[in-house]
């Protein structure tokens, strides 16, 4: 269904990927993983058709469905329901079907009949694509991935980035397209939708490759994985689910430390005989044989796999503020006649940590942007207090200039930070060499996350507003991010679906949204983080 020849992956000069041959068939539920930077959006980006390879090639079989880590850029004056139906090119024929009936009623009796003749091809075009069941079928996928009959009626332009993401990820599973290419497709879903789209991968009849740090998802779905190693740029194959994978790469890891053992055991051996055939002129030759004879045993080895390399990760000492840094009354926001909430009030003392919970849609991206100042609330006001600095994650990354390389965002964000100190900071985060001049906009959902956590480290903000800090994250950068939470000073404000980002937050109070009710936190708010 899908093959790639002598596949050559570079970002600039770097290599990512040894020319690699690889092969999806139907019924390959297969499972990406490498470190955040290891190249996986880039190889599916080149799957999808939408990366150049430095060298190779490839082909596909049959129809793909590609979701990519960040959303596409589409017409926000969309309707979110075309946006899923134009996946079979059904919404069309829906458009003209609705102009005719509007055009029916028109006092012109040659509009009308027109108006007739048209809406009956439409109508006659849509039995031949299944149109009304397909219209069925795709609003019962949109309700499977918590998207409301409402939601589906709005423009793409009102609705959440999760909510944009998840109509994105309905177009593909609608399209029916034989192989599916989905990068984080849980980012963005409540614990309902997982376990559907679990189920729904499960019985997928073609090819599926899926970049997903969800864990149960992998464990539950994959039957072959495929490691991207970012030390030696290959990609190992494992042909079994994700258990017997991790079960094999920890024997694999046993057998290298062994013979790894084993090898340096003979070859200190030879080298300390060569060391005392040395000192006889007679047996020099000798001696240089046993040195030759000791390198090739340990060039025979593997060895052990590097470690991967994990940012390290601090946020800010607080700048000096007053007792309350940030406050706002009477906040609201509405899409034309949708209403998004309402007369919110809050406080963000010095030091205070607040969760910020609600159904997706709710308005949680939208009350942090007011916050931060990047959208204007349709009433009320946001009051910054003496000494506030603010230091804002996006969840989709719209802080960060795409057109500007990795360096440029940073001194961006710290306008007076001395360029060795930038480059310092980013080498901890992981970018090094020509990694920093590479422009953000190439960059992948895991690398942006890092580059925006670093010019939070550079800001010296005394409050922070996290939108999901730890999505398109590895196991060991979250845990970098749940450290840094713990530790932090100051006030921080979060929104996320990850259980761990508020238990290391540890909060004093909640918001609920769309109401904006603030309560003290308790363990009766822990149920709602998922599904929120």
């Amino acid at each position: 269904m899908l093959t790639a020849s002598g596949l050559e992956l570079r970002v600039g000069p770097r290599l990512l990927l040894e020319p690699t041959t690889l092969r999806v068939a139907a019924g390959d539920r297969i499972g990406l993983v490498g470190r955040n930077g290891a190249g996986k959006t880039t190889l599916t980006k080149v799957l999808a058709g939408e990366g150049v390879p430095a060298a190779g090639s490839v082909s596909v079989s049959g129809t793909l469905g590609y979701l990519p880590q960040d959303p596409r850029s589409t017409d926000m004056e969309e309707i979110a329901r075309d946006r899923i139906l134009s996946a079979r090119g059904i919404a069309d024929a829906l458009r003209r079907l609705r102009r005719a009936e509007e055009r029916m009623a028109d006092d012109d009796p040659k509009v009308a009949e027109k108006a007739v003749r048209a809406y009956a091809r439409a109508d006659e075009e849509l039995h031949v694509m299944g149109g009304y069941a397909a219209e069925s079928e795709a609003a019962a996928i949109a309700s499977s991935l918590g998207l409301e009959q409402r939601v589906l009626a709005q423009p793409l332009g009102t609705l959440s980035g999760g909510q944009r993401r998840r109509i994105e990820l309905a177009r593909i599973l609608f399209s029916g397209a034989d192989t599916l290419l989905l990068d984080e497709p849980t980012n963005h879903l409540d614990g309902d939708s997982i376990l559907w789209l679990r189920d729904f991968l499960k019985s997928h009849q073609g090819g599926v490759i899926v970049i997903s740090h969800d864990e149960d998802l992998v464990e539950d779905v994959v039957n072959k994985v495929f490691y991207l190693d970012a030390n030696r740029c290959t990609i190992d194959v494992y042909n079994m689910g994700w258990k017997a994978y991790q079960e094999q790469r920890e024997a694999d890891e046993r057998r290298r430390r062994r013979e790894q053992a084993n090898a340096e055991k003979q070859a200190g051996a030879l080298m300390k005989q060569a060391e005392r055939f040395r000192a006889k002129a007679t047996k020099a030759r000798a001696a240089q044989q046993m040195a030759n004879r000791a390198e090739r045993i340990l060039d025979g080895v593997q060895g052990q796999r590097a470690s991967d390399r994990v940012a390290k990760l601090r946020f800010p000492d607080p700048a000096p503020s007053g007792r309350t840094p940030l406050s706002a009354k009477g906040l609201s926001k509405s899409y034309g006649s949708l209403e998004v909430f309402t007369g919110v009030d809050l406080a963000i003392d010095r030091g205070s940590r607040v969760v910020v919970l609600g159904l997706n849609g709710a308005g949680k991206t939208t009350l942090l942007r007011m916050l931060a100042g990047v959208e204007e609330p349709d009433t009320g006001e946001v009051v910054p207090g003496h000494g506030l600095k603010l230091g804002y994650y996006a969840q989709e990354h719209e802080t960060l200039d795409t057109s500007a390389t990795v360096l440029e965002n940073m001194m961006s964000a710290a306008p007076e930070l001395p360029e060795v100190e930038a480059r310092r900071v980013l080498g901890s985060f992981l970018f090094t060499g020509d990694d920093v001049d590479k422009p953000a906009g190439v960059l992948s959902g895991g690398e942006k996350t890092r580059l925006a956590l670093a010019a939070l480290v550079v800001s010296s903000a005394n409050v922070l507003l996290l939108d999901e800090p730890t999505n398109n994250l590895d196991p060991a950068s979250r845990e970098e991010i749940l450290g840094a939470l713990r530790g932090y000073k100051g006030a921080i404000v979060l929104v996320t679906h990850d259980e761990g980002a508020v238990e290391a937050l540890a909060p004093e109070r909640v918001i609920l949204l769309p109401d904006g009710a603030e309560d003290m936190w308790n363990s009766e708010f822990e149920d709602l983080i998922t599904l929120a």
